[in-house]
C-alpha cells in the first residue's frame, strides 16, 4: 500500500514537472526575483544583525542614562551641601 502512494506521488511530481504549470512557476519566480531586486530590501540575516546591534545600543543607552542620573544626583547633593 505504501509503495502505491509513493508511486502515485512520483507520477504526480513527474506530471507536474512536465506540465505548463512548472513553466508558469519558473516564470513567476523570475519576475518576482527581478521585481524584488529593484526594491531596497535586506536579507533576514542582515535584519537580524541590525536587530542585535540595536538591542546592544539600547542597553548601552539605558546604562548611560542611569549613570547620568546618578551623577546628577551626586551633583545636586554636593550643591545642596555648599
Amino acid at each position: 500500500m505504501n509503495n502505491f502512494f509513493n508511486d502515485l506521488q512520483g507520477k504526480i511530481n513527474q506530471a507536474f514537472e512536465n506540465s505548463p504549470a512548472k513553466d508558469i512557476e519558473r516564470n513567476v519566480k523570475a519576475m518576482m526575483t527581478q521585481g524584488f531586486s529593484k526594491l531596497d530590501l535586506v536579507t533576514r540575516e542582515e535584519f537580524d544583525i541590525q536587530a542585535q546591534v540595536l538591542a546592544k545600543t539600547r542597553a548601552k543607552l539605558e546604562a548611560l542614562e542611569l549613570r547620568v542620573a546618578e551623577l546628577e544626583a551626586k551633583l545636586a547633593t554636593a550643591d545642596a551641601k555648599a
